[in-house]
């Protein structure tokens, strides 16, 4: 049975048509799902047990701590200034930002018709056999248009997703950018304060070495005159040629992370700014943070530019989605132009000789053999990618800060209990002393005390150490250590967004 559609009203179906069409014209379509942030996957605060310290009251988030107001010592900020200005990673990742801009530039400019002015000329000549004429025919034309030519109507959103999708990776590079400024500034302090423990190691080994040989050779007297055994003798020497292999272990250390300190520099840190020893405990205190906020919460975190880099990429993949829903919907594309043409080159501009050609196209997809549907898939699974990625940020962040409390409850009381093991070990070292010079004890007593203080004193420095770059660990993961000067964070944080977004636009 044929069904005839003469006679159909097809008035409303048009109107709904031509309306729909309309108002994605006028308001334009946008295809992309509805941004929701992630939930949080770690918990509100961290802990408080018996290992994590209790976190002081603090007026400013840790985020919002100058490294200047945080790290007091002037020649550390000198050498922190230096890296800043020299590190070859931090003029990549700048670099980088401009790559990421001028690829948002690219893509913003597929939202405009690019217009552009076309001159051209045309001269032939044609033999008489083939001409009507049967005489041979010269004949020329010249045209001047503007124009622009496969300009898209972007009624579902494609070219505004891909822009927005541009525009998140831009942005998510500026954090990249500021998550490696972050990470120099603390690796310059570790590798500054490492360096300075290092030294102070070797100056005890050199110390050591020195009283060690002395010792040798009183006991090499004492031999020589009948008075100590060659057991006695062995065993000093073993000490000496011990701390001796210490001197040199330390020395090349020493260069190592002078060398290490280099480069991350990226210039030759003068002399006069390199350190010799670890600064004392209550200068410590003083030069590296000491002050955490109460009640610390996990929402910190969210300052943290890592963070921020993995929600950006996030959006990124959630406008990607919209531009791959799009390919779904038909595409309308402009070619047109204006101008004036003529038959000779005096004539082009007289009147008259005005041009004009419009042609605009559509393209439906009716059958692609899935590539549409798959790359919607791919977009999909790629936005689920983020979202883990995003995740574990977060975790990572929320253990990176729980570590480094968990450490800094500890920290405390091991470094008074190490020092207590040096007075302990000293005061060892000299009764075992006074003891074999009564001809009380031997000489093994006295070596084996030695040892100890010996070994306690370096893990003092170690200790010592540790309490440092767990100060500088914990305020480079509250997102601590971009801008230099504590007064400066508050409009920084504000318009930070604003000012990457208005970059953009130069």
């Amino acid at each position: 049975m044929r069904r005839s559609w003469k006679g159909t009203d097809m008035t409303p179906i048009r109107t709904t048509v031509i309306a729909f069409a309309v108002a994605c014209l006028v308001s334009g379509c946008n295809l992309a799902p509805h941004y929701v942030r992630p939930g949080s996957p770690v918990p509100e605060a961290f802990a408080e047990g018996e290992g994590t310290s209790a976190p002081a009251a603090a007026a400013t988030p840790v985020a919002d701590l100058g490294w200047r107001e945080v790290f007091t010592d002037p020649a550390l900020q000198e050498v922190i200034a230096l890296a800043l200005d020299n590190n070859r990673d931090l003029r990549v990742a700048a670099l980088n930002i401009e790559v990421a801009r001028a690829q948002y530039r690219v893509q913003r400019a597929d939202l405009s018709p690019s217009l552009s002015v076309n001159g051209s000329g045309n001269s032939s000549r044609t033999p008489g056999d083939l001409s009507a004429t049967g005489r041979p025919q010269v004949t020329r034309d010249y045209s001047a248009t503007l124009g622009f030519s496969a300009y898209e109507l972007d009624l579902f959103g494609r070219v505004r997703n891909l822009k927005e999708q541009a525009l998140q990776q831009f942005l998510s590079t500026a954090e990249a950018r500021r998550s490696t400024h972050i990470s120099l500034v603390a690796q310059v302090v570790t590798a500054y304060y490492t360096l300075a423990a290092d030294q102070e190691l070797l100056k005890l080994a050199q110390s050591t070495l020195a009283s060690q040989e002395y010792s040798y050779r009183l006991q090499q007297r004492s031999f020589d005159y009948g008075v100590a055994s060659e057991l006695t003798i062995s065993q000093a020497r073993t000490t000496v040629e011990s701390a001796r292999s210490d001197v040199e272990r330390y020395t090349a250390q020493v260069a190592q992370d002078h060398n290490a300190l280099t480069l991350l520099v990226g210039a030759a840190v003068p002399a006069r700014l390199l350190p010799d020893a670890l600064p004392a405990t209550a200068d410590a205190e003083r030069n590296v943070l000491a002050a955490v906020p109460a009640g610390l919460s996990s929402d910190l975190l969210q300052r943290r530019p890592d963070i921020l880099e993995a929600e950006r990429n996030l959006r990124a993949a959630n406008a990607n989605i919209g531009a791959a829903r799009a390919a779904f919907y038909p595409g309308i594309s402009l070619t047109a132009s204006a101008g004036s043409a003529s038959a000779s080159l005096s004539g082009l501009f007289d009147a008259g000789s005005g041009s004009w050609s419009f042609a605009p196209s559509i393209s439906i997809p009716i059958f692609n053999a899935g590539r549409n549907r798959a790359n919607l898939d791919m977009a999909k699974a790629n936005r689920d990618i983020d979202v883990a990625r995003y995740e574990k940020a977060i975790q990572t962040a929320f253990r990176e800060v729980a570590d480094a409390l968990a450490q800094r409850g500890t920290l405390g009381r091991q470094l008074q209990a190490q020092q207590a093991l040096v007075d302990a070990s000293a005061d060892s070292y000299r009764l075992s002393q006074a003891r074999f010079d009564r001809g009380v004890d031997s000489y093994l007593g006295v070596l084996d005390a030695q040892r100890s203080l010996y070994s306690a004193q370096q893990s003092l420095i170690g200790t010592r150490l540790d309490r440092l770059t767990n100060l500088v660990t914990f305020y480079k993961a509250m997102g601590g250590g971009w801008v230099s000067s504590t007064a400066d964070a508050t409009g920084h944080s504000s318009s930070h967004d604003q000012m990457k977004t208005a970059s953009i636009k130069d």
